[in-house]
């Protein structure tokens, strides 16, 4: 009898191994975040054990990665003497009884050493697959968190990322996308510098204008990019400039709807009715939509009245 016990505890012993693949702990993991968060109760044992089990693999690199990113925030609201911080709205606007205006906002706060632990987990997964686009982007996307309104590191390494595609042209890999070529990519970039200039700081206008600056000497004449320079000039309030960039952009793409709106836009900005008669004429002739052709034309319509 005691001899069968110990053959049905080995057993059970070795079922139990059988089924701690990686695959197993990273369904038990998923399961596990989705029920208590990414650093919420039993996330920490688990991956200890799924460490201890698998060292080298890159997704318990990435789950430790997004545990410490986790635990490293916490909010808080703050009080500033703004319209928008970061992009975003005040989550309670209030005026007092004099008629001033108190605007609150939401904020996180960074833990240094857990932020710090964070990095060094999503670097090592990095390491480990050079070519998972998407745990560059992890880091990317959690430095320019940290770094609010100065994106100073977030830029770089969008730098170095953009230098590394252009000479090396490495066969990325991005969940969801088929192939990573040059046109994925640079429509990657565009959304990072549609994310720095949505942050609304002097610093984070001078990045968006600084990456903007760096992908045109790779993708030459892409309007994406061409676009962003005139959007810089344009919140500067330099509508020559601006005008200037968005007429470059008409010259190699005439039909580009968004180099023809900010055209409009700048042109009301200055005043300058010519100068818009000049970009509702290109939208009545490319607009996008019929609805878009046919309001331009009835602007300019109603001008010429």
């Amino acid at each position: 009898m005691k001899r069968i016990l110990i053959l049905i505890f080995l057993g059970c012993s070795l079922l139990a191994a059988a089924q701690n693949t990686k695959e197993d702990y990273l369904r038990r993991y998923n399961n596990l975040v989705d029920r208590v968060g990414a650093a919420g109760v039993g996330v920490e044992t688990l991956l200890d054990n799924w460490a201890a089990a698998f060292p080298e693999d890159d997704q318990q690199m990435v789950a430790r990665f997004a545990f410490c990113y986790a635990r490293s925030q916490s909010n808080q609201v703050i009080e500033l003497d703004r319209e928008r911080y970061l992009g975003n709205a005040p989550i309670l606007p209030i005026t007092d009884s004099l008629g001033k205006k108190h605007n609150y906002f939401e904020d996180t706060l960074y833990d240094d050493d857990l932020f710090a632990d964070a990095l060094l987990h999503i670097d090592q997964a990095i390491s480990a697959k050079t070519w998972r686009l998407d745990y560059r982007f992890m880091k990317i996307n959690a430095i320019l968190s940290y770094e609010k309104e100065s994106p100073d590191l977030a830029l770089q390494q969008l730098k170095a990322l953009a230098d590394e595609h252009f000479t090396r042209h490495p066969a990325w890999v991005y969940e969801g996308v088929e192939k990573v070529g040059d046109e994925e990519f640079c429509a990657f970039m565009q959304d990072y510098c549609a994310a720095i200039f949505r942050i609304g700081s002097d610093a984070s206008a001078e990045a968006f204008k600084s990456l903007a600056e760096h992908m045109l000497k790779y993708s030459k004449n892409n309007p994406l990019f061409m676009n962003d320079i005139g959007s810089y000039w344009l919140v500067k309030k330099d509508y020559k400039k601006a005008i200037k960039q968005y007429d470059a952009v008409l010259k190699k793409h005439p039909d580009d709807n968004t180099a023809i709106r900010n055209g409009i836009l700048t042109a009301r900005a200055s005043k300058d009715t010519k100068l818009e008669k000049k970009y509702l004429a290109l939208m009545a002739k490319y607009g996008e939509s019929e609805t878009d052709r046919m309001s331009a034309q009835a602007r300019l319509d109603a001008m010429g009245k």
